[in-house]
């Protein structure tokens, strides 16, 4: 797999909202993005483009689309919010798009964005309001991009919309659907876990791209997680990363969730676990 020497990121200030009800995720792309700056890692930054309501539609009901850009349905979030719907297109742009810089490239890329994977055919809750992860496999599959499709989602929580979407559609054969939270919720699991990913991966071998989740909230702290540490969450990090290397598998990877606060209400565990995950990829994938 070529390797590239920064890491390649999605990014534009039009994904960005206002934080909504009690989630960061919103507002999480931008601190994401700076404080990788602030730290010296290098980037090479690319404006994604927005989804369309026609792609965001083979993935949804298009009257839940409309409703929620249109201001006539909550969004996620509970909210309607205009700055979050402007931004959403942007969201699920930056997957779709990052996922076409990862094909191009034979190489893995970050879209630093939240909110997809509870985001089911017909509406959308816990902080998710479309999903972006099934946008871009139905999107890159109808455009001859992709044959197959591996979905590996290691955010705390079960990706019920995301297996929602494959059922409604009858995308079971060419979409592998891992999601960790339908399996893993305590510290003693973590073993089961980390041989389970592994498996997991070496049996998508075969697929023509990796959508992954490197969710934060899993961390043993998040008052909605509570079962990997610091240096486990970098190890699942560098599991997933090691492997898509070795399987020369193009990788598009997000932040999902993650609700940990710092003592002035910031989010900087958030960050620093986040910041991991871009230093695992700077690891594998960035030229000595």
């Amino acid at each position: 797999m070529p390797l590239t020497r920064a890491l390649t990121v999605m990014f534009s200030r039009l994904m960005q909202a206002p934080a909504q009800s009690d989630s960061p995720s919103a507002a999480k792309p931008a601190q994401a993005v700076e404080d990788w700056r602030s730290q010296g890692l290098a980037l090479r930054v690319l404006a994604p483009t927005p989804a369309t309501r026609d792609e965001l539609a083979l993935a949804h009901d298009r009257a839940h689309v409309d409703g929620v850009l249109d201001l006539r349905r909550d969004n996620g979030f509970g909210t309607r919010d205009p700055a979050l719907a402007a931004s959403l297109p942007y969201t699920t742009g930056a997957m779709l798009d990052g996922a076409r810089v990862a094909l191009a490239e034979r190489t893995a890329v970050c879209a630093p964005v939240s909110g997809f994977h509870h985001a089911g055919w017909s509406g959308g809750w816990g902080y998710c309001t479309f999903n972006g992860l099934m946008v871009t496999a139905l999107a890159l599959k109808a455009e001859g991009r992709v044959a197959r499709v591996a979905i590996i989602d290691c955010d705390q929580h079960e990706g019920d919309g995301t297996s929602d979407i494959i059922a409604r559609l009858g995308c079971g054969g060419w979409v592998s659907h891992f999601t960790a939270g339908r399996h893993f919720r305590r510290p003693s699991d973590a073993s089961a876990f980390f041989a389970r990913l592994e498996a997991e991966l070496r049996a998508m071998r075969e697929v023509d791209l990796v959508l992954y989740q490197a969710g934060a909230d899993p961390h043993i702290n998040d008052p909605l997680g509570g079962w990997l540490d610091t240096e486990q969450l970098r190890a699942r990090d560098a599991l997933v990363f090691d492997l898509a290397s070795a399987l020369q598998l193009p990788l598009v990877w997000n932040l999902a969730g993650g609700y940990q606060r710092d003592p002035s209400g910031g989010i900087a565990p958030v960050l620093e676990i986040h910041r991991n995950t871009a230093l695992e990829h700077l690891r594998v994938f960035a030229a000595r």
